[in-house]
């Protein structure tokens, strides 16, 4: 495949030549053109700054000469470079030849797409593509370049890409799927841990550019199909895994395809939701970030509740909430309208909350739906909120809520008071009350990993989950509280249970089995 050109977006390098991104790879990273080696060369602030969309402070710390600050200047900054300084880092001809590289002037070179260094799980050095102008800061990249007027855009790397790739679940796969692909990053995720990666998109420009970034990580070729969705996906093709960063922006109309769906409200992400049940294999994951709208008189878990396929457990979780105005003006920002005429910017306000109106929404939720798909006669399905801060990457913590979940099931009351477990890594017990207070108020249980999360317990389930240690089965504990604190073991056997399942569905316990 040749250069890809768009209307008002540059010609794109050619995929079918291997051996030259190969040379290049090999000279980006001897010249450390690599995540490490931004930070070292940029300091903290300035590398910080590219990820808001600001490039002065890395601008001010590439005015030298060597082989790195040419690279970042070229491929982050968009700054053209003498064509004889280039030629001592880079393959010039071949980058020439093939459209990585552009002339322009007398004897200066240009890139045509936006290189930026990436680091993955395992330490791989990896680079991801994307149109010039859109390798820092997302969205606001593009704005800043003047390119939220190109419907075609690809964008590089967002806070919501990586937050997508942290919470996937890694465990190895025969098949995945990735929808809606982008730049890439999520098949070039997939393609550490699953024998075939697929992906999709709509805007044939973001496969282009996807081939790229697989070619130029050194990955292998994922199976790219042009569509929308599910729609370039055979009707016998199952996957392990299924992961998507949709178009999922609540909009009125269809303006920047990389981010508004097309649909009405938040109609694509319940679709994507729905159909994904029928493509996952048993025991598969699909992994999808989400808008949803909250609608007056509705319960937004009850809706939420009602996209979850069958034969699917499902845990979504709201990370925030945004009223109608917040959400509206950050997606005019992020199209860059705000530095428009007034005028546009205020009728394409007034169209936003007419579309809101005319739906009864009154605020719009951002998270995270995990599926999986599940033989059980009665699925699981949590909804809930939780807006606190986590530790990243959740993959793995996420697969063993699901395991979690199938130990539940399988265990009645008497087999869970039979049951061992173990204290979660870096829990701690904080007690809350009035100074000399001779009792707490209350107990609460507060983990350091994963999702964090913290819940109040009482005096028996502190007790209970301070014990565990793996040795003694969860009715032996019970009954050795019973006889400290004077109750009766067969009532504190009766009633505990429930907090235990509790304790161990939210990951302060794990079973030993």
């Amino acid at each position: 495949m040749g250069g890809v050109t768009d209307s008002g977006l540059a010609p794109l390098p050619a995929t079918d030549r291997p051996d030259v991104a190969a040379r290049l790879r090999d000279a980006l990273l001897a010249a450390s053109f690599t995540a490490d080696g931004l930070l070292d060369l940029l300091g903290a602030p300035a590398y910080a700054a590219l990820a808001r969309s600001e490039t002065v402070p890395a601008l001010r710390a590439t005015r030298g000469d060597t082989p790195l600050e040419t690279l970042v200047r070229l491929f982050l900054l968009q700054q053209p470079a003498p064509r004889a300084r280039v030629a001592a880092v880079l393959p010039v001809e071949e980058a020439l030849e093939s459209g990585w590289l552009t002339r322009v002037g007398g004897d200066e070179v240009a890139a045509t797409v936006d290189v930026r260094p990436y680091g993955g799980p395992g330490g791989e050095d990896w680079f991801i593509v994307s149109d010039l102008g859109c390798a820092v800061g997302g969205a606001g990249g593009s704005g800043q370049q003047g390119r939220q007027a190109d419907t075609a855009v690809v964008l590089g790397v967002g806070g919501a890409s990586t937050t997508l790739a942290g919470i996937t679940v890694r465990t190895p796969v025969a098949a995945a799927l990735d929808l809606g692909t982008g730049s890439g990053i999520q098949a070039l995720h997939a393609s550490q841990h699953a024998t075939r990666v697929t992906a999709t998109d709509l805007n044939p420009r973001a496969l282009h550019i996807t081939a790229l970034t697989l070619a130029l990580s050194g990955a292998p070729a994922a199976d790219l199909r042009e569509g929308s969705l599910f729609e370039p996906v055979r009707d016998d093709e199952t996957f392990d895994l299924i992961v998507s960063n949709p178009p999922f922006v609540i909009s009125p109309g269809a303006r920047l395809t990389y981010r508004d769906g097309g649909m009405g409200g938040d109609d694509l992400c319940r679709s994507l939701v729905q159909q994904a049940g029928e493509r996952l294999n048993e025991g598969g994951f699909a992994q999808f970030l989400a808008n949803w709208q909250h609608v007056a008189g509705e319960d937004w878990q009850d809706r939420l509740r009602s996209w979850v396929p069958r034969g699917c457990d499902a845990w979504i979780v709201q990370r925030e909430v945004q009223d109608i105005t917040q959400y509206a003006e950050l997606w005019l920002r992020d199209a860059g309208d705000h530095r428009g005429d007034p005028a546009e910017y205020q009728a394409r306000y007034d169209a936003w909350l007419d579309e809101f109106e005319a739906r009864k929404v009154k605020a719009v939720g951002f998270g995270w739906i995990t599926l999986r798909r599940t033989g059980a006669a009665e699925p699981s399905v949590t909804v809930e909120e939780w807006p606190h801060p986590v530790e990243q990457p959740l993959g793995e913590a996420i697969r063993a809520h699901f395991d979690r979940l199938d130990f539940l099931r399988e265990y009645d009351d008497a087999a869970l008071l039979e049951g061992h477990f173990r204290l979660a890594a870096e829990v701690v017990q904080e007690q809350v009350g009035l100074p000399g207070a001779e009792d707490p108020e209350h107990v609460v249980l507060r983990q350091h990993r994963g999702m964090r999360r913290a819940t109040k317990v009482d005096t028996v389930g502190a007790g209970f989950a301070g014990v565990c240690d793996g040795t003694l089965s969860a009715g032996r504990i019970l009954d050795a509280i019973a006889q400290l604190v004077g109750e009766d073991p067969v009532l504190l056997r009766d009633r505990t249970p429930a907090q235990i399942r509790l304790l161990v569905e939210q990951g302060f316990l794990e079973p030993v089995v």
